[in-house]
């Protein structure tokens, strides 16, 4: 038998499922279905390139993508197709564990430095951004996936996590139609509505749900409460992201919410 020989009897043996015993056809196909990705979720990797592709290939964390910080390239390290081990413990919408339905990218990014003079955050550079927009047009495309959908790991594990952090330039996605941003004029109007009165933790609770976050509903300001809106602040509201509430966060969220 010739090699070529051999290797098209593999092939038909394969397309066949020969191998467990059994004929598959794949002649048909049915028409109600849809992708498996539902979320995005992005992170930063709070190291360089080199040490970044390590700890993603080596066990214990992986993701879908990453993308260097010049921008030049994407690394695929997990087909789209299987799981990722990026988003752990996790929720948004009242999903819960998204590994098995999101596709997560990473963006080499330091992160944060603590100094003297308090948490410095580190910027991300235009071109890794212009990549990544790039990359979420064509999944976005290609899944379906809703724009309310694309979050941050610290959207979706609070309590956990900061990334992809405060200087994450979100509105530069809502600028390229990717996700929903709060008009300002209307922002202006629900601030004039609330007036000098600051609404209470169980209102800021019942809005940041009906946004999407998994937050405590008792009404009391407790740490992750305010871990909670600190999320939302670092996304909408990056002057002031301390989990303190004020007016302008509390007119951000009816403005997303209308």
């Amino acid at each position: 038998m010739t090699l070529r020989t051999a290797s098209l009897l593999l092939l038909a043996l394969l397309l066949t499922g020969c191998g467990t015993g059994l004929r598959i056809d794949d002649s048909l196909r049915a028409r109600d279905q849809n992708s498996r990705v539902e979320f995005i979720v992005i992170h930063y990797t709070a190291s360089d390139l080199p040490r970044s592709l390590q700890a993603l290939t080596r066990g214990g964390v992986s993701a879908h993508y990453l993308i260097p910080a010049d921008g030049r390239k994407v690394y695929r390290l997990v087909d789209e197709n299987r799981r990722a081990w990026h988003a752990g413990d996790s929720q948004w919408r009242g999903r819960t564990w998204l590994n098995a339905s999101s596709i997560g990218i990473e963006l080499v990014n330091p992160g944060f430095t603590d100094t003297p003079a308090g948490r410095q955050w580190h910027p991300y550079p235009q071109a890794q951004i212009d990549t990544l927009i790039r990359l979420l047009q064509d999944l976005r495309e290609r899944h379906g996936v809703a724009p309310v959908n694309i979050v941050g790991h610290s959207d979706i594990a609070p309590q956990r996590k900061v990334d992809p952090g405060p200087r994450f330039p979100w509105e530069q996605l809502a600028r390229a139609g990717l996700i929903d941003w709060p008009d300002a004029a209307r922002v202006s109007q629900h601030r004039a509505q609330l007036g000098a009165q600051l609404p209470g933790a169980g209102w800021f609770q019942h809005q940041l749900e009906r946004l999407g976050f998994a937050v405590p509903q008792h009404g009391q300001w407790d740490e992750a409460t305010r871990n909670v809106l600190a999320a939302f602040q670092m996304r909408y509201h990056p002057q002031r992201h301390d989990g303190t509430p004020d007016l302008h966060s509390a007119a951000l969220l009816l403005a997303l919410l209308d």
